[in-house]
């Protein structure tokens, strides 16, 4: 539940400009870190931070648990004595760092050479060796996902980066021991969520110290391809050969008569109930130690459902499926209560309910049972039927409002395709703002600054005041073509002009910072 009014702004890690052609947990995400303080904020909010597979979504993941080697910061290792200088001038690409898009092919040939440098680095290290010791903690500390994440790579490299269900070499059961063949990459996929979990936590460490709080994403669904579905294979509704037999979608609606066909493996809730659902309780205990906060993505699917046989084409055939309720938020709730102590207990949990879309009063009420703080896009809502019904100053306290998300156009955009082309639209807008396509980003920031809501989020594009070429994502495309996850920002765009135009805005609207703790 929201306490107090604050603001903060969305941006992905990836989308920082650094001479390595991609943003990481270095120099420059501290430096944003600082911006963002200097400019009055309380928050930093992210994509998720895991693996990225085919297609660069970070909504696509080998697993949920891990982090993204991508954004580990070659400075940082260079700091640590793991690599040299002129490895980093080997590993730059200079070209990108003015660049509005992520070569992800180039950045992900390079880093790999990198990291393999840092590796076998830290490998010959004595034992001794403060790295070595830190490295034998970490791998204690979190030996209840990181050994099963990288047996599941090491396994999956073997296997010619086939799906597990297609693979010849395989281990008996997920807990089996690997063959002493694989052990260099099992290793070698430690040590990487070694370098990734120690920066990050160098990172959150400088955030804290600057009362800026980090909210992170959770995907409601998993990928099939992935060590969650591997590892967990009783908890999801498959066949014997370990392919799903339900896929999840949403049904049809006013925007696609097909519906979505995500095909991510559906949860057996009922064996996640009868195992006390100890898998989710892991999944969020683990993102709570990288964020503050986290925005849990389709919450209505939590309530029910939208089931589709595998094996269709289109989400038509789909049906609803009641879903785990308040079973599952009452579980969240007890395990994080009993891992608290004195002041911090509490009967909710630090999530932000990601409830757009279709969602009935069933819904409202298990976020409203629970205290989960709602989300409200400006660009879904203005304009939209009478805005009497539901003007920003009236949003409920205890609800995060946007000016959009990763999967809307900036803002900027969105006018110039959805409203500038339709009059009656436009006059309506117009309403109640005093917008034209220079000024309408900005128009949404102050009404999203001065809403009800108890905390107000803008994506860094907005601010920027950039169009459609920034767009982070545009749900229901994919390919080399999409440029979908690419964006970045450029040096020299977070100007000291934007920083202090939002830092007024966040004093004069009652968001200042106070100590977020």
């Amino acid at each position: 539940m929201l306490t107090e009014r604050a603001s903060g702004v969305l941006l992905h890690p990836t989308s920082i400009p650094t001479r390595y052609g991609i943003g990481d947990l270095g120099p420059s995400a501290l430096e944003f870190v600082d911006w963002l303080a200097g400019a009055g904020q309380s928050y930093w909010q992210m994509l998720p931070i895991c693996p990225t597979d085919t297609g660069d979504s970070p909504y696509q993941s080998p697993s949920s648990f891990a982090g993204n080697p991508l954004l580990i910061s070659p400075d940082l290792l260079a700091a640590d004595g793991l690599v040299t200088q002129s490895d980093l001038d080997r590993a730059a690409l200079g070209d990108l760092e003015f660049a509005t898009r992520v070569d992800f092919s180039r950045v992900l040939a390079k880093k790999t050479e990198l990291l393999a440098i840092a590796i076998s680095t830290l490998r010959s290290l004595p034992s001794s060796h403060p790295l070595q010791v830190e490295f034998m903690t970490f791998c204690e500390v979190h030996a209840n996902w990181v050994e099963s994440h990288a047996k599941f790579m090491a396994l999956r490299g073997v296997n010619h980066n086939l799906p597990w269900q297609q693979w010849t070499f395989n281990l008996v059961t997920p807990q089996s021991s690997l063959p002493p063949e694989l052990s260099e990459g099992f290793i070698a996929e430690v040590m990487l969520q070694f370098f990734f979990v120690r920066q990050w936590q160098q990172l959150r460490n400088s955030a804290r110290q600057r009362q800026i709080r980090l909210i992170g994403d959770i995907p409601i669904y998993v990928s099939n391809n992935s060590v969650d579905v591997w590892a967990n294979r009783p908890l999801f509704q498959l066949d014997e050969q370990g392919d799903p037999t339900q896929v999840a979608g949403v049904p049809p609606d006013y925007f696609s008569a097909t519906g979505q066909l995500w095909n991510n493996p559906l949860y057996d809730w009922g064996a996640m109930e009868r195992d006390g659902f100890r898998w989710w309780i892991h999944r969020l205990e683990a993102a709570l130690q990288f964020v503050d906060l986290v925005r849990l993505d389709h919450f209505r699917g939590f309530e029910s459902y939208w089931s589709v046989p595998a094996g269709e084409l289109t989400a038509i055939h789909g049906k609803w499926v009641p879903g785990p309720r308040g079973k599952l938020l009452q579980a969240l709730c007890q395990a994080r209560t009993a891992a608290a102590e004195g002041a911090e207990r509490s009967l909710t949990v630090p999530l932000i309910a990601e409830d757009l879309g279709m969602i009935t009063d069933e819904v409202h009420a298990l976020r409203q049972e629970f205290q989960l703080p709602g989300m409200k896009v400006l660009q879904f809502m203005l304009p939209g039927e009478p805005w009497d019904n539901h003007r920003p100053e009236a949003f409920e306290a205890n609800s995060v409002v946007y000016t959009g998300t990763h999967d809307n156009n900036t803002t900027r955009g969105w006018f110039c395709s959805q409203i500038l082309p339709h009059p009656d639209q436009l006059e309506r807008l117009r309403r109640y703002t005093r917008c034209d396509e220079s000024n309408i980003a900005w128009e949404f920031i102050e009404l999203a600054w001065r809403s009800g809501s108890g905390l107000a989020i803008v994506p860094l594009q907005d601010l920027l005041s950039l169009g459609s070429d920034a767009r982070m994502n545009t749900p229901g495309t994919s390919g080399i073509d999409s440029n979908n996850w690419r964006w970045k920002f450029v040096p020299g765009d977070l100007t000291r002009e934007i920083q202090q135009r939002l830092a007024v805005l966040t004093r004069d609207s009652g968001r200042t910072r106070t100590n977020p703790g």
